[in-house]
């Protein structure tokens, strides 16, 4: 499948719903100032000037550095306007019927006497009939002009107008490289479209760009790289982090009845509802701390094969009111942005256990989480972790929060020699060099993390000592540590028990 001119795009790809109508239905109901919070100022300046040759109305734009300057030739103002002031007594006086943009104007928002000026303009609106429209990356409109200003907000391309940028960048690279079509597959196409959902045409446009400058193709290699950059542009300040590398499951020894059950809901989750079946919603992983609960909360990003992205509740918490749960509210619409993904909670307890010394907040971060799980649209697959599930509160595990809840307890014989297998490959050691029934027998009772620490401690041993690694050496190490379960015995064995019978065993 080649990408050629643009002319074979699909035919029929835009919406039915015009953001031209919806700006224009703004301007006819003579609202005086209209926020238009948006990066995409070339859009929002070419339907304004559109609107305004519809509505036969004069329109200018201002900008700090050109000042004042019209859309048309014929209604170029004669005096110089450069100052807000005199921007504001050109629309009061000789602007009359007029769209008049103002780029980047919100440093001056903060300014007592341009917002008088600007609630001035605002009041005497039927004297002059002229409508003021802010555009910025960022507004933040003053109590005092809120009920003079109406917002707008540019909405993000459709998958179709997606499809649509990609046919229209496919066609500028290769009419710069002597008409050369970009190769691609159907199936590389759809997922290339869909990775990029949520960003603005001229993001899209970008992340496109590059995906094709390499070699001329858009392949699946590429998506990665894409959702990279998408993460990238989207999580600016955001307490979500991006997992470049998810785990696979060939690296994890056990959970086989947990890979079982994702495999079995993977179609679900990409391909979205079918046979009358919602895609699965998520899990919660319990468990013995060390046992591999992280892991199979990246693993589950791989074996869907989507991206990864972890929520901190140590960045999320803010001291000031109400900023903790806008982060929250932030880090779950990137979530959705992101789709297809797997968003994990790591120790969900610590950010949700609710007490009464907190002024409310926890109870207010539990009611924003709890209704998004129950209201949310797009493929956003949860996985949150926990040791202590006492902490969490009961409307957080109750039936039908989550898919299942599964255990991850301490690795039996045959996943233990599973993943000392692992670790002794990870470091180049031949695992057949070792007498690993010898070796599983003495990591009883062991942690994956603590057979991975075993094998480390014993090779900066074995290097101190000018040797590799041994049998004997990786023995005496073994029989050194004091694992989790005999160090906190009791409560191992009363977070095993509460689990009997309640969850679902990983394996």
């Amino acid at each position: 499948m080649n990408l050629g001119s643009a002319q074979q795009s699909p035919a029929g790809m835009f919406r039915t719903e015009s953001p031209q109508h919806d700006l224009e239905a703004i301007i006819r109901s003579r609202t005086p100032i209209i926020a238009v919070e948006s990066n995409e100022e070339p859009q929002i300046v070419a339907l304004i000037r559109q609107i305004a040759r519809r509505l036969q109305l004069k329109a200018f734009r201002w900008t700090i550095t050109e000042g004042l300057q019209a859309f048309e030739p014929a209604d170029q103002p004669l005096p110089s306007v450069i100052k807000p002031p005199e921007l504001f007594n050109f629309v009061r006086t000789e602007g009359r019927h007029s769209l008049v943009v103002l780029l980047d104007f919100h440093p001056f928002l903060e300014d007592t006497v341009l917002v008088r000026h600007l609630k001035d303009v605002a009041l005497s609106y039927p004297q002059h009939f002229s409508t003021i429209v802010l555009v910025s990356c960022t507004l933040k409109i003053p109590e005092e002009l809120r009920p003079f200003t109406g917002q707008f907000h540019l909405p993000l391309p459709t998958r179709d107008e997606l499809r649509a940028i990609v046919y229209e960048v496919a066609a500028d690279w290769g009419a710069e490289h002597g008409q050369r079509e970009v190769a691609t597959t159907r199936q590389a196409l759809e997922l290339l479209v869909r990775n990029l959902i949520g960003l603005t045409a001229t993001d899209a446009r970008r992340l496109v760009r590059k995906a094709i400058d390499d070699n001329g193709a858009i392949t699946e290699s590429d998506l990665p790289e894409v959702m990279r950059a998408k993460y990238e542009l989207l999580g600016r300040d955001s307490p979500l982090s991006f997992e470049h590398e998810t785990a696979k499951f060939s690296e994890i020894g056990g959970m086989s009845r947990l890979r079982r059950w994702l495999e079995v809901r993977k179609s679900f989750f990409i391909e979205g509802p079918k046979a009358h079946l919602d895609p699965p919603r998520g899990v919660l992983f319990l468990g013995v701390q060390g046992c591999g609960k992280s892991l199979a909360a990246k693993a589950a990003a791989g074996i869907f094969g989507v991206p990864l992205l972890r929520l901190d509740f140590g960045i999320l918490y803010n001291k000031y009111y109400g900023e903790t749960e806008r982060n929250l509210r932030k880090a779950l619409a990137t979530a959705e942005i992101m789709s297809p993904c797997v968003l994990w909670m790591d120790e969900i307890e610590k950010g949700l256990a609710v007490g009464d010394e907190d002024d409310g907040l926890s109870r207010r971060i539990l009611g924003t989480l709890l209704t998004w799980m129950a209201e949310r649209r797009r493929p956003v697959f949860l996985v949150a972790t926990a040791n202590e599930i006492s902490r969490l509160p009961p409307e957080m595990v109750r039936k039908g929060r989550f898919d299942e809840i599964f255990f991850v307890d301490l690795p039996a014989p045959a996943v233990r020699r599973d993943i000392l297998t692992i670790h002794l490959q990870k470091r180049s050691l031949n695992p057949s060099q070792f007498d690993l029934p010898a070796l599983v027998a003495a990591t009883g009772g062991f942690s994956g993390a603590e057979m991975e620490q075993a094998i480390v401690s014993a090779m900066y041993s074995a290097h101190a000592q000018g040797q590799g690694l041994t049998q004997a050496g990786l023995l005496a190490e073994i029989q050194q540590t004091k694992p989790l379960s005999v160090v906190m015995a009791e409560r191992v064995e009363e977070l095993r028990a509460w689990a009997a019978g309640r969850t679902v065993p990983c394996d």
